[in-house]
């Protein structure tokens, strides 16, 4: 049987495994909450360590810890950070609203920790107590938002604006050296008019870069902390100056711009910074999913579709199937788009649930925005590295559509008129041939004048069609 040791909390005993750091409030929610199996990212429990360090620090610096105490939290808290004791961390997700089972895990575990750090048993809370000493100046309701903030600032400035700016320069380089390829346009899933590959590629280039800039957009409200509004923003049981010297360590230790926010009400009131930073990211889900599946389109076939691009071979397509190969990197991507768009929806109503003067939902927006950053920096990695760089043109399929189209009419229809260039376009579609063949045959146009009304090239820099 496994050892177990008593620990105690205002309820009274807990039976706890012996060599747990955790205590008894920790065990409660174990047995209380058996949902999900699902444990808060990485990202979340890093968070929770350098906010609890830098609450120590702040406490000894203001004369309200002993320096010994003091020196055991920040380097129990530091291990924490680091993912030492990632294993004590065990709570689900799906908890007390506000969080308060995960900031009592960080505390009852940096305390015993602690405790072990200054030679001392487990569970001695007269020299480290998990609320009088590890949890000083806090609460719950204003350092789980503030992890919320730093995890997510952290991990967008760290992670996806990185993978983002990879995409958006794969794109880029796409779209040059497609340059030349001219190929038609599609609108409505219809033929268009021409245009080359490398303008459509970087169209994908802009919209990863108007992402990159929208996400931006979303980091000066997660700079906001709520550090220090304790129970309901009052900061009752804070030290004066505790939440703005907190921030201003955070800010130290990180290299981020943290500052306690400047309506701490608000700022525990409100997840609006989470709702508008996941907002971001669904506007990037919904336009890497166009993208992906544009790709899919456009390598479609490769004998029966549209064929003009080929992506790289990455895995056989099918188990039954031989030599079949499918855009398994953009499926991929579109299976993390909906996900993320799914993350929102979840974000969007837990964010309506600031009542009053606290949000009740955390814990779920903790979990949703910090995988929505997650998995979608991993699968624009993955797009970039395992796609889009090796995308080839087929450059003579490309010309071939380009020719065909029907809506090279629309060259003509400034010489010839609308209706007249209307009839032509009936009859090309008929014969099933170019409109070429049709100015031709019917010696609408003189040749040389049709070649220069028909240069592909110049069609697709747009302009009024025919003019010198």
């Amino acid at each position: 049987m496994t050892e177990t040791r008593i620990e105690r909390d205002s309820m009274g005993e807990m039976v706890v495994p012996a060599n747990a750091y955790y205590g008894a409030q920790t065990a409660r929610a174990i047995e209380n909450f058996p949902i999900s199996g699902a444990r808060f990212p990485r990202s979340f429990i890093r968070a929770l360590g350098i906010i609890k360090a830098a609450c120590a620090r702040t406490n000894l610096a203001l004369g309200l810890l002993d320096a010994k105490v003091a020196d055991a939290i920040v380097r129990a808290a530091t291990e924490v950070a680091e993912g030492k004791l990632d294993d004590e961390f065990p709570l689900d997700i799906f908890q007390t609203g506000s969080g308060t089972s995960t900031n009592m895990n960080a505390n009852e575990v940096i305390a015993n920790r602690a405790l072990e750090l200054l030679g001392a048993k487990r569970g001695d809370k007269n020299l480290v107590h998990p609320n009088d000493h590890v949890n000083m100046g806090q609460s719950t309701n204003d350092v789980f938002p503030t992890a919320i903030h730093v995890a997510a600032y952290s991990e967008i400035t760290n992670d996806l604006l990185p993978a983002l700016e990879e995409l958006a320069a794969a794109f880029e380089e796409r779209a040059t050296a497609f340059a030349e390829v001219v190929k038609a346009a599609r609108t409505h899933l219809q033929d268009a008019v021409p245009i080359t590959l490398g303008q459509e590629f970087s169209g994908y280039a802009s919209v990863l870069r108007h992402d990159i800039a929208r996400v931006r957009a979303t980091l000066p409200h997660l700079a906001e902390l709520p550090i220090g509004g304790t129970a309901a923003g009052t900061g009752i049981n804070a030290p004066e100056g505790f939440g703005k010297n907190v921030a201003a360590d955070l800010a130290r230790t990180t290299g981020l711009p943290f500052v306690q926010a400047p309506n701490l009400f608000e700022a525990m009131q409100n997840r609006d910074a989470a709702v508008e930073a996941s907002g971001a990211l669904r506007t990037l889900a919904v336009g890497l999913m166009k993208i992906a599946n544009d790709l899919r389109l456009l390598t479609s076939g490769g004998r029966t579709g549209l064929n003009e691009i080929e992506l790289p071979a990455t895995q056989p397509g099918s188990s039954i199937m031989p030599g079949k190969v499918n855009p398994v990197i953009p499926e991929a991507v579109n299976q993390v788009a909906a996900v993320v768009i799914g993350h929102d929806a979840t974000v969007a109503v837990a964010g309506l649930n600031g009542n009053l003067d606290l949000n009740v939902m955390m814990p779920v927006i903790a979990d949703a925005l910090l995988d929505s950053i997650t998995v979608t920096a991993a699968a624009c990695r993955v797009f970039a590295r395992k796609c889009v760089r090796g995308i080839e043109a087929n450059v003579q399929r490309c010309r071939g559509y380009a020719e065909l189209t029907g809506q090279l009419v629309t060259a003509i229809a400034p010489v010839v008129g609308y209706d007249r260039a209307a009839e032509l376009y009936k009859k090309a579609m008929a014969r099933n041939v170019p409109i070429r063949t049709v100015l031709e045959d019917e010696k609408v146009l003189p040749r040389e004048e049709i070649d220069r009304l028909l240069d592909l090239k110049a069609l697709a820099r747009g302009g009024r069609a025919g003019s010198r």
